[in-house]
């Protein structure tokens, strides 16, 4: 099997194969120039960007945990003039589909950001981050709400013709119910799952590991949970997916479509090897093949469950 059968139709933008590097974890994509190839990859997710530059977080913001990673960067970035002058130029001849990932504190910021944006025709699509743990103000608490959820897609869908994708977190109690609102709300897709609200303490100091105190889980250790709520929200509202938590090899892959992701985005794993998304690449045809298909679309939704397993939507 050659890599046309990893060829991938994402709401509309042709990927060469659905392997992406998921967003804040390759920085703009220029961080990683010259320790792997992006023009082998499906895609690239950008660091999320908010209107006006902004700090993050205090220090300390990562700490390596049991099968994963804590994180609490804070959303820091440049800011999307910074961006849009300075990045774009220069990672758009990677050649490459870019997904602008926004993130706001306001539903007006939201709209903001995704005109601007839609101005340059440097992007594909434009990733909405309404589900960050580590911020204190905006993200997890859109994400959580659905109507919150619905007003900020909606003021993105209105504000741009590019594929929206709102990004959520399993922290929802009600993730299948949050995603139905971004659906009706007119989300193009999803992008499951932002990372896991979580801490780590130092015993010795009693003080707590990460600067903002919490922060998000992300790696192998967040990955059955990952899956659940690919799982969840495709039977809920059947929109194209982008998959990722703890995704280190193209086995990990291969489930996450069969749970229903049409697309995976690769994150933590870049940390501990920055090649690892194109080995994936390079992995996946042979993976494709030992599950019984030609193509990995073929695989997406194709999850067998019992008789007697509860039913959703689809």
């Amino acid at each position: 099997m050659n890599e046309s059968s990893l060829m991938t139709n994402l709401a509309g933008i042709e990927l060469a194969n659905p392997v992406l590097l998921a967003s804040g974890t390759a920085g703009y994509g220029l961080e990683l120039d010259g320790l792997l190839d992006m023009s082998r990859l499906g895609g690239l997710i950008l660091k999320s960007v908010t209107i006006e530059p902004w700090a993050g977080n205090a220090e300390p913001r990562i700490w390596e945990t049991t099968g994963g990673m804590l994180n609490s960067i804070g959303l820091e970035n440049i800011g999307v003039e910074a961006l849009i002058e300075d990045v774009l130029p220069r990672i758009s001849e990677i050649g490459v589909p870019l997904m602008a990932s926004i993130a706001g504190d306001t539903v007006r910021a939201f709209a903001r950001l995704a005109s601007r944006l839609e101005s340059t025709g440097a992007l594909a699509a434009v990733e909405v981050n309404v589900s960050c743990p580590n911020v204190e103000r905006g993200g997890i608490q859109f994400g959580v709400d659905p109507n919150a959820t619905a007003a900020v897609t909606t003021s993105v869908r209105e504000n741009c013709t590019m594929p929206v994708f709102v990004k959520l977190s399993a922290a929802a109690s009600d993730l299948p119910g949050i995603a139905d609102a971004a659906s009706r709300a007119g989300a193009s897709g999803l992008s499951l799952i932002n990372t896991v609200p979580g801490m780590a303490i130092d015993p010795v100091s009693r003080s707590p590991r990460l600067g903002n105190v919490t922060g998000g889980l992300s790696g192998p250790a967040i990955k059955p949970i990952a899956l659940k709520a690919v799982y969840d929200c495709f039977r809920a509202t059947g929109l194209p997916i982008i998959g990722g938590g703890g995704i280190y090899d193209a086995g990990d892959v291969i489930e996450f479509l069969l749970a229903g992701a049409t697309a995976v985005s690769i994150g933590t794993a870049t940390f501990q090897d920055p090649a690892r998304a194109t080995k994936i690449v390079e992995e996946l045809p042979d993976a494709v093949t030992a599950a019984g298909a030609t193509t990995t679309a073929e695989l997406v939704g194709r999850l067998r469950t019992p008789r007697n397993a509860s039913k959703g939507k689809r």
